[in-house]
């Protein structure tokens, strides 16, 4: 039989009510977690207590969770056990700041975003005992407040402490995100899926952005195509420069994960459309800084970062 962790949290606090945070905090909530759900937009907070939130599509469900806030002081009062943080990576500066007010020892926070060294942004100010990463894997989409479109999701999902005398609370996570129903895993190579994960992001999710095509649609044009399979390539190439270890099939399994995404539009799309700010930095802007690191060049993540950047100047 297997142990169970010793770390048992009972409540949860998920900042970022978009697609990723509605998913998490309905599945904790259904696992019988005391959850708050947290965003500076109350609009998107408003329907997740009285209504419920909903997720159509790989998962059906409707779930209502405890309570919902504004700003992200406000969790001082609730004192969660854990925090997830599903906002966009180019704000985590300031989100943890504002968890630095309130932390305290025995608090896990998580990072569970899109992007490279996200969780090194936690443990800049939280330090690494606090920190986690994980990898989620499924895709996601707001139809409205608090009602998610997931047209698919592929567990387990990944979770990996940065203090290796914290992995009794990773595993205590885990273990709480499959029992609401998103099983999890504890893992020790979080570096190399994150890097397995970005990479596919890094190909996708800025093609789709600048060309305003879905998933299958990029996959499907012969000529864009050909800009995802060279951002592929390149990132592969800057990865292995860095001793990051994908594993010697990653390539096949890139791109027929990316072909079997469906009609998906990718955030970086919907941030673009929605004249958002978006997470170019954490994604290729990193593969440009590890390739600068290693002596790797990048001049297709070098263009797509500038025209994405390009596309943001104009909000």
């Amino acid at each position: 039989m297997k142990k169970k962790s010793k770390f048992d949290p009972s409540s949860f606090a998920i900042i970022g009510a978009g697609p990723v945070g509605c998913i998490v905090a309905a599945f904790l909530a259904k696992g019988g977690y005391d959850v708050v759900l947290c965003d500076v937009i109350p609009d998107l907070v408003a329907p997740a207590v009285d209504r419920g939130i909903i997720i159509e599509g790989a998962e059906n469900l409707t779930q209502r969770v405890r309570s919902t806030c504004t700003s992200v002081d406000e969790l001082s009062d609730v004192n969660p056990d854990a925090i997830f943080i599903t906002v966009k990576a180019n704000v985590l500066p300031l989100i943890v700041s504002a968890i630095e007010d309130f932390y305290r020892e025995g608090m896990v926070v998580v990072s569970w975003q899109n992007g490279i060294d996200t969780e090194l942004e936690l443990a800049k100010i939280l330090g690494k005992k606090a920190s986690m990463r994980a990898v989620v894997n499924y895709g996601c989409g707001l139809l409205g407040p608090a009602h998610v479109k997931m047209p698919f999701h592929h567990p387990p999902h990944y979770i990996q402490e940065l203090d290796p005398d914290s992995r009794e609370l990773a595993v205590g996570i885990a273990e709480a995100l499959t029992r609401g129903g998103l099983e999890t895993r504890h893992t020790d190579q979080i570096v190399s899926m994150v890097w397995r994960k970005s990479i596919m992001n890094a190909s996708m999710n800025p093609v789709c952005a600048v060309t305003g095509l879905t998933m299958a649609q990029a996959m499907n044009d012969p000529i864009i195509f050909e800009t995802v399979d060279s951002l592929v390539k390149e990132c592969i190439q800057v990865a292995r420069a860095n001793e990051i270890s994908l594993g010697w099939d990653y390539y096949t399994h890139a791109m027929d994960y990316m072909r079997h995404a469906g009609d998906h539009k990718p955030s970086m799309l919907t941030d673009i459309e929605n004249r958002r700010l978006t997470e170019i930095d954490f994604i290729n802007g990193k593969f440009v800084e590890y390739g600068d690191r290693a002596g790797v060049a990048t001049p297709y993540n070098t263009t797509l970062r500038s025209l994405v950047k390009g596309l943001q100047s104009k909000f």
